[in-house]
């Protein structure tokens, strides 16, 4: 059967990808996990550490807990939830900062929105598998602070970043190659990510309220009704820049804003996040490849594709369209799916050293870029594997 054996090996690789983690990011010397290792598995002490990667470091290894029940992972999880609040957390204004020097001191202690919204998501698993009420405590706490300062009252939506004090800022992007706008499609959907989770542990009814405004700020702002691909980048009155399409970002919000309204309850968001999901599945089909790997983006103004495939897309379509396969029953998204991971064994898996490389290019030479660092992190690839270990178990067949 396609779907035990689908299983079977994402229960291996889910083991393999933790063990990685486990085996060589502990950071012995400075506590918490080390910020960097480079394409030749070198291991680079003095690199920065980063709030997303070790919010997300937090979220797997709670996750992941639930799944595999295996106390080293949540002993992980433990160890990334204290870091977390012994260091990243700015006690003093209540946001995160971006970065820590190795030492665990501030770096960069801008209040990036994205990164709060990972903390909270986090902060919000980790209380699910600990009944910590500290994590509890600083997931409503992170969540209140960007009700406060980033939520705009005006026109909706959310900015996207403040100084340590919650003051304007003026580079608001998340990395240098996106726009600098004060509202993306990527915060967005981490918030609306980060707060349906909170909601699954901390029943509260303006927390519900939040997360249905955000689904319908999404569907009215963020996804294109005529191409079903998501747009990216808009000042804080709504008005678009376009950019390029993102096919990793259409096939991981197709599923993930499906599951937040789920978890809203809210059966008009439901049904239209299920057509959403579809609609945005089939356009992602633009960006795969006949060898099953999903192209990274594409600058439809002068229609030159961005010729490489990352490891991110790739966890990210799987589950996409397996949730596709789920809401219709069509063989054909099922079928994308065993192609996308027969072409991730061969090309994304590093079978020699563990984890996945960060991609290849279109000739399928590698990618030297991290294999772990301030983006490169056990999520998505992770999370992919969580997911469709846990969907399959939901599938009755013969």
């Amino acid at each position: 059967m396609q779907l035990k054996q689908l299983q079977a090996e994402l229960t291996t690789e889910l083991d393999a990808i933790l063990g990685y983690w486990s085996k060589f990011t502990l950071d012995n010397k400075n506590d918490g996990f080390i910020g960097q290792i480079d394409f030749n598995e070198i291991i680079n002490a003095e690199s920065e550490k980063g709030s997303v990667l070790n919010a997300r470091i937090l979220w797997t290894y709670s996750s992941a807990y639930k799944l595999t029940k295996n106390e080293e992972h949540k002993k992980n999880a433990t160890r990334a939830f204290n870091y977390i609040t012994t260091h990243f957390y700015d006690t003093k204004f209540g946001g995160i900062f971006w970065s820590l020097h190795p030492d665990g001191t501030p770096k960069d202690t801008k209040n990036q929105i994205y990164a709060i919204a990972f903390v909270i998501y986090g902060m919000s698993e980790y209380y699910s598998i600990s009944k910590d009420e500290k994590a509890l405590e600083l997931a409503i706490n992170l969540y209140n602070k960007i009700q406060k300062h980033s939520y705009d009252s005006i026109n909706k939506g959310y900015l996207e970043a403040f100084t340590r004090d919650w003051q304007n800022i003026d580079d608001l992007r998340l990395s240098d190659k996106d726009a600098n706008e004060k509202k993306t499609m990527n915060t967005h959907l981490h918030i609306v990510e980060a707060y349906a989770n909170l909601y699954t542990v901390w029943k509260d009814k303006t927390l519900l309220k939040d997360i249905v405004e955000l689904l319908e700020v999404i569907d009215v702002h963020f996804i294109n009704k005529e191409t079903s691909h998501l747009k990216l980048f808009f000042d804080e009155n709504w008005n678009e820049n376009p950019d390029v399409i993102s096919y990793g970002h259409d096939i991981e919000a197709a599923w993930l804003l499906l599951q937040c309204a789920e978890i809203s309850g809210d059966s008009t968001l439901i049904e239209r996040y299920e057509k959403h999901a579809i609609q945005l599945t089939d356009a992602t089909y633009e960006g795969i490849d006949e060898d099953g790997g999903l192209w990274y983006e594409l600058d439809p103004g002068n229609n030159e594709l961005i010729a490489e495939k990352h490891w991110w897309p790739q966890a990210e379509l799987m589950i996409g369209f397996f949730n596709a396969y789920q809401l219709t029953s069509d063989t054909t998204y099922l079928d994308t799916v065993l192609k996308n991971w027969e072409f991730t064994k061969k090309y994304i898996l590093d079978a020699k050293n563990g984890e996945w490389h960060w991609g290849v290019n279109a000739d399928y030479s590698l990618i030297e870029k991290d294999k772990a660092g301030f983006w490169k992190c056990p999520y998505h690839n992770g999370r992919a594997c969580i997911e469709v270990i846990n969907r399959i178990n939901t599938i009755k067949y013969e």
